[in-house]
């Protein structure tokens, strides 16, 4: 936990009242969302039990397993979650599409990528862990032989494993869960693990009139007004269940059997529901919040890699392999090192809340323009030859910790170059030469055009991070070294890959 976050927890304690930690929402919501809520049967880590799915807020459509121990039950409910996912993926891959740029100079490529992008929204980590599991115990399943099952199954598997993967990426909204989401924009006066019951952090946000953030979460935390969010249910309801489930068993006939068939669709519905009506709750405390300016750039990539996504299952269709070779787990990890880099500066660009944190690390500044040199040259690379450098003045009452010789960029600019010329220390503040090195529309020598240049009095916030910083290039693998394996071979199915378990 940061320093501000602490500070954010701490007050909201005292006020009774969840604090935001940011100025604006940086994650993308979709105008249509897929929600969807499990539940597993207790003692079984992926038995799907039921689940309310659908993006229609007021109709959800409920999907139960009356006996989640018989294997066609299991397939028979991954089957009908298909006939949902699906349709609202293919949705998506029928929107209109829009040409994006690759790469630079001679290597420069134009492709195509879709407008829309399926968004599939959980409510807490556990949700999303489901989500993996259920993909990896579906996407290998034969279609044919002992066994087969519809070929919708593996296809939901392929796109829930698609779905699970991205969310490794800091920064990729396909799919989330409300509880990080939440999390990351409001501090509450509970611990973290208390954060992750989606009722309790709510009711710190977002309290009925009358109540405190403190005392709403204890009432949230009664399980007959707000069962679990899932997949995990409560021990009072497991054994409700596991009565209702033997009766099933035991029915003398179909008519009895469906009599208490339905009875579990009641229960699992009523289990369901109020997390279902939360969820919704939760989109709507966001989209109050104004959107981030890299939002919808981040956005825009994830439309592009369901694009890809999209274009290699019409053409090639193999699932995702059991598990990455090593130099597939590699980049892997490289580009989640790199995307959270990224969203860690882009946060901190579109949020001056966000922001300060890093001022308090010493990693930014603020301070008052209080002299400029729009005149300035200064020499170039080449010998004799000057260049356009000019300079802004900067006084901050923080120290700064930045040194001279340092690249920093603008918030408010954050095209244009600059570097730490001079700091000067005195006994109320610090005082920063800096120069511009470029972002004036590519004029090179002055006047500088209007809003280019800060204004004497304007307050400006410079930064060492810098969301626009080159990656680390790796290898091509097929240029892995034989020390490491070489060029590692493709994937290709066997059958013992559709021999895992549900567990």
């Amino acid at each position: 936990m940061s320093t501000l976050a602490a500070v954010a927890a701490l007050r909201a304690t005292e006020t009774g009242r969840a604090e935001r930690l940011t100025t604006v929402r940086h994650t993308h919501l979709d105008d249509g969302p897929f929600v969807l809520v499990p539940l597993t049967l207790a003692g079984e880590a992926c038995a799907p039990l039921a689940a309310l799915a659908g993006t229609d807020r007021e109709r959800p459509t409920l999907l139960t397993v009356r006996q989640p121990r018989d294997r066609a039950e299991r397939f028979r409910f991954a089957e009908r979650l298909a006939a949902l996912l699906l349709p609202y993926i293919d949705q998506c891959r029928t929107a209109e599409t829009e040409t994006y740029t690759v790469g630079r100079g001679a290597e420069k490529e134009e492709r195509r990528r879709l407008l829309r992008a399926p968004q599939l929204l959980v409510p807490g980590g556990e949700g999303i862990a489901y989500v993996r599991l259920l993909g990896r115990l579906t996407r290998l399943r034969a279609v044919e032989g002992p066994y087969a099952v519809d070929p919708s199954v593996p296809a939901l598997g392929k796109w829930l494993t698609w779905f699970a993967d991205r969310a490794e990426f800091t920064g990729s909204c396909l799919l989330q869960a409300l509880t990080r989401l939440l999390s990351a924009h409001w501090a509450t006066g509970q611990s973290p693990a208390e954060d992750s019951h989606l009722a309790s952090l709510l009711a710190w946000i977002d309290p009925p009139d009358g109540l405190t953030g403190a005392q709403a979460a204890r009432e949230a935390e009664d399980p007959l007004r707000f069962p679990p969010a899932g997949p995990a249910t409560d021990v009072v309801f497991d054994q409700t269940l596991h009565d209702l489930m033997s009766r099933y068993d035991e029915a003398a006939n179909g008519r009895g059997r469906e009599a208490v068939g339905r009875q579990i669709d009641r229960e699992l519905r009523g289990q369901m529901l109020p997390t279902w009506e939360l969820v919704w709750r939760g989109v709507d405390l966001l989209r109050e919040l104004p959107e981030g300016r890299h939002v919808a750039e981040r956005w825009a990539y994830d439309r592009r890699l369901f694009s890809e996504y999209a274009a290699y299952l019409d053409e090639d269709g193999r699932p995702q392999a059991r598990r990455d070779h090593a130099v597939g787990a590699a980049r892997r990890l490289a580009r989640m090192e790199e995307a959270m880099a990224r969203y860690d500066a882009e946060r901190a660009f579109d949020d001056p809340l966000v922001m300060a944190e890093y001022e308090l690390s010493g990693e930014a500044f603020t301070g008052l323009v209080v002299a400029r040199d729009e005149d300035r040259f200064a020499p170039g690379t080449r010998p004799g030859s000057m260049v356009w450098r000019p300079t802004i003045t900067v006084r901050s009452e923080l120290p700064v910790r930045l040194t001279a010789g340092k690249e920093v960029k603008c918030p408010a600019r954050p095209g244009q170059k600059a570097e730490i010329v001079e700091v000067v220390p005195d006994c109320e503040g610090h005082t920063v030469v800096i120069q511009l090195n470029g972002g004036f529309n590519r004029v090179r020598k002055p006047p500088a055009p209007p809003g280019t240049l800060a204004e004497i009095g304007e307050t400006v916030t410079y930064t060492s991070v810098d969301p626009k910083s080159m990656p680390s290039v790796l290898p091509a693998e097929e240029d892995t070294p034989w020390t490491h394996g070489g060029p590692p071979k493709p994937y290709e199915p066997t059958a013992e890959d559709a021999e895992e378990i549900w567990e």
